[in-house]
């Protein structure tokens, strides 16, 4: 072959590798980029399915450039710890509950408040505006990848609870501002992350708790409830995030940065009507073990309602000594629920 006709060959070569490149998503990498991720949610749970379907499809659109490890059931970092695992590179990506470390996040905690939630979805479509809009602080030490949040937050009890009477004095398990939403009610509180949740209640250390409706299912607690109280009007959530190690970001590529931006992006819908979808399985799932769920009336509804609404006074006057805009924060979320519920 002569010179000239080599050099041709040669860059005719080169421009269809270019062109395969371009083709197969723009993303490529010798030796694949390992990353992984803690997840408090044992391995079955709907959530954890969804994130690691979420690492799946990182992974697909780089062109395998990108493996995720998944790490279930706290077994990396448990899941009061996970975040502070994330930071210091414990887990390059983690995902857990604000409430389980109270304090750490105070602005964010303004999701938690019984602000009268009525599905995950709406709840996911809240956090994620909210934190577009206030960009808090307190996240600055991690990438955040997107948040989600639970459907509406109730009661579930031993033994029937039809009114306020009903449930006073109760011992309920509950976690970080759900614990004032407990004693608001009536009720005593007792704080507990929900892996300890079942034990607790079948042997009796507590009569109930509240939580959203599809652990009665993803947490097998149907099987120790004997009741569900539909009380709406002081439904509660609880916020999610789902974070990245600040220098393992900063650390990929730009192409591959994008592509985690774009799957964020999708995972924010995917999460919240996956939330939504598991609440319906719970409640079937508790039916199916002869459980009973109670709607409140409207007028006994709004009696819940009206003993919680001092928990957004008192969240909105913490915020203030912190110079935080918790009034400001109040009345956006109370705002923007009302368009997506």
């Amino acid at each position: 072959m002569k010179k000239g006709q080599f050099v041709c060959s040669a860059l005719a070569a080169a421009f269809i590798g270019m062109m395969f490149f371009g083709m197969t998503g723009g993303v490529q990498a010798a030796d694949p980029i390992k990353l992984n991720y803690s997840i408090f949610f044992p391995a079955p749970h709907k959530n954890t399915v969804l994130a690691t379907e979420w690492a799946q499809e990182v992974e697909k659109r780089t062109n395998g450039a990108v493996k995720i490890t998944m790490f279930p059931g706290g077994t990396l970092t448990p899941a009061d710890k996970c975040y502070d695992g994330v930071v210091k590179g414990i887990s390059d990506i983690g995902m857990s509950v604000l409430g389980y470390t109270r304090g750490r996040f105070p602005l964010s905690e303004v999701i938690d408040l019984p602000l009268g939630y009525k599905s995950g979805l709406a709840a996911t479509k809240l956090i994620n505006a909210y934190y577009q809009k206030f960009k808090p602080q307190e996240f600055n030490d991690v990438q955040v990848m997107y948040f989600h949040a639970h459907g509406p937050g109730i009661l579930h009890t031993k033994k029937p609870v039809k009114s306020l009477d009903d449930l006073k004095g109760m011992k309920i398990v509950c976690h970080g501002l759900s614990a004032k939403v407990v004693g608001a009610l009536g009720a005593t509180p007792v704080a507990m992350p929900m892996p300890e949740r079942y034990d607790a209640l079948q042997k009796g250390v507590a009569e109930g708790g509240v939580n959203p409706i599809e652990s009665l299912k993803g947490w097998k607690l149907g099987e120790v409830i004997k009741s569900t109280t539909e009380n709406f009007g002081s439904a509660y959530s609880t916020g999610f995030f789902v974070v990245m190690n600040k220098d393992k970001w900063k650390s990929l590529p730009p192409d591959v940065q994008k592509v985690i931006e774009a799957v964020n992006l999708e995972w924010i819908e995917k999460t919240g009507k996956g939330w939504d979808e598991i609440d319906k399985e719970g409640k079937e799932f508790t039916l199916s073990k002869g459980n009973q769920v109670i709607a409140l009336s409207k007028e006994e509804d709004e009696k819940w309602a009206k003993l919680v609404r001092p928990i957004l006074d008192e969240y909105v006057a913490n915020m203030k000594t912190k110079n935080l805009p918790g009034d400001e924060a109040v009345k956006f979320c109370q705002e923007e629920l009302k368009k997506f519920q």
